[in-house]
């Protein structure tokens, strides 16, 4: 692959960031762009260009000699965010993914991957915890939670027109609570891992072992870790199939659960305090058969496994920004 170049747009946020190197090991020539630099750790890219993709001229200019779009860029984070910022996430999102398509029409990008999301599923298909996993189909008739959700699935129809009446290859991938380390943690924007991460890390570290959680906890999702999350992207950018498809691990799990396998991996007992806080829909799953079936792989990195590595980082983290070594005391 060392004649193509690629873009990845939303290269300074989490998975965009990984994306690229990633992409680099592979091979590729890459472009990186976003509104920021990564945050945690330098880019590898071969060009990283800082430009707000709302603007039809600055998405020209990131298109400009591509090959291959992975199209990452987003106002998002995690259920806090989404759920308090429908206008913003709306306005900015269309416009990016409206201008960067569009831009990479007029540029003669041959391929391009747009980065949807679990959120395009209907809420009356959520209810539940113990729903039946979500099938590609299942997007419509529509009715997303969010206007997160609602963005993705517009965008979604207008990948799929461009592809039907354009000389421009769309790939549209699903992503379903993707996580890991060098992702945000704090701040608001963070997602379920490393919130849950963040707090049994500060937990341990203070020795209070009370630990919030939104709801009842009783809530369900599965996770994917980052690096199952890169494997699928490349697998379906290199394949010939167009429609959605999901992207995330089918096991799922209480977010209760979830604080339990954190703690047991930080090695303490934590007391749950139950709060009222944004709490999505009830139950969210992801149904895998068609990934399998088209790109004959499916994720293998267990929720352990990855939340080990996510709860390493985090910790270091914390210790590094509160200094909470000063809340040791002798026993």
């Amino acid at each position: 692959m060392a004649n193509k170049r690629v873009l990845v747009t939303g290269a300074g946020g989490f998975i965009g960031h990984h994306l690229v190197s990633f992409l680099k090991n592979e091979g590729y020539w890459v472009r990186g762009v976003d509104i920021k630099e990564p945050e945690f750790a330098e880019t590898q890219a071969d060009e990283f260009e800082l430009l707000d993709l709302r603007r039809w001229e600055n998405c020209l200019q990131a298109t400009r000699e591509i090959d291959e779009v992975y199209a990452l860029a987003a106002d998002m984070g995690g259920m806090g965010f989404i759920s308090a910022n429908h206008s913003q996430i709306l306005h900015n999102n269309i416009l990016i993914n409206v201008h960067t398509l569009d831009a990479a029409r007029e540029n003669g990008v041959n391929r391009y991957l747009f980065t949807s999301s679990a959120c395009v599923y209907p809420e009356y298909k959520q209810m539940e915890t113990s729903i039946a996993p979500l099938r590609e189909e299942d997007a419509y008739p529509a009715q997303p939670q969010d206007a997160y959700g609602w963005e993705k699935l517009v965008t979604e129809r207008l990948c799929t027109h461009y592809g039907e009446e354009h000389d421009i290859e769309v790939r549209i991938v699903r992503f379903h609570n993707i996580f890991g380390p060098l992702g945000t943690w704090e701040g608001g924007r963070e997602k379920a891992p490393a919130a849950m991460c963040r707090k049994i890390a500060m937990a341990k570290q203070t020795r209070e072992p009370e630990v919030e959680i939104w709801g009842d906890g009783e809530q369900t999702r599965s996770f994917c870790y980052i690096d199952d999350c890169l494997t699928g992207l490349h697998k379906l950018m290199r394949s010939n199939y167009t429609e959605p498809l999901n992207l995330g691990q089918d096991r799922m799990v209480t977010i209760n659960q979830l604080a339990d396998i954190v703690a047991n991996i930080a090695g303490i007992d934590v007391v749950k305090k139950h709060v009222q806080g944004p709490q999505g829909v009830r139950g969210r799953n992801s149904d895998n058969t068609r990934l399998r079936e088209v790109l004959d792989w499916e994720p293998e990195i267990s929720l352990e496994e990855g939340l080990s590595q996510t709860y390493k980082w985090i910790e270091a983290k914390v210790k590094e920004k509160y200094n909470v070594e000063q809340y040791h005391t002798a026993d």
